[in-house]
């Protein structure tokens, strides 16, 4: 059974349609119009193993906010719709990444309870054009309509671009562990029978 999903969402803010393949290659196409973001999503799907493609267009005459927060939106969809029924998936994911000086850890359950813990300064508010403030915006709402449950932990590094990689980078990981299938559960990881 494929476990993707395509949607188009379009507001009066931004227009993005985005096909996800959890088990995928790591194939990315991506245009956003926001080239940090671009980077990013490129290194999410790669390190997930994901294949994303993204078509995004928004206010970004303005700044990159509105697409930024609606691409967590609808990855974050995308995620849940393709996770269907949950059966089977190991449900909870880790991952370490160094980025030179900077270590992430980012820890995932995919519990149906949304959460955020968010452990991270950016020593720089921009990197380039791109505000850094929006990382945040981003994984909120990943987190949010993926109804998971996200901790990002930054225990070290000073290089902003670098700090911002490896949570990406981890959280790709750690959310490619968690929807991985594991053939010795049967049904759903979860004594309620439920996420």
């Amino acid at each position: 059974m494929a476990r993707s999903y395509e949607l188009t969402r379009t507001t009066g803010e931004t227009d993005i349609s985005l096909r996800l393949n959890l088990d995928g290659e790591g194939k990315a196409d991506i245009e956003t119009g926001v080239p940090f973001m671009e980077h990013m999503l490129d290194l999410f799907a790669k390190h997930g193993q994901f294949d994303l493609s993204v078509k995004a267009s928004g206010d970004i005459e303005v700044d990159a906010h509105h697409t930024t927060e609606d691409l967590g939106i609808c990855i974050g969809q995308a995620v849940k719709e393709a996770l269907g029924t949950k059966e089977g998936i190991k449900r909870y994911g880790n991952a370490f990444v160094p980025m030179d000086e900077t270590l992430a850890q980012v820890v995932v359950d995919l519990s149906n309870r949304p959460h955020l813990e968010f452990r991270a300064d950016f020593p720089s508010e921009k990197v380039g054009t791109f505000d850094t403030e929006l990382v945040h915006e981003f994984f909120w709402k990943l987190a949010l309509e993926a109804r998971m449950n996200l901790h990002i932990i930054v225990h070290y590094g000073h290089n902003t671009h670098h700090i911002i990689e490896a949570i990406f980078k981890a959280c790709a990981r750690a959310l490619d562990e968690a929807t991985a299938i594991d053939p010795r559960i049967k049904g759903i990881l979860s004594t309620k029978g439920l996420l």
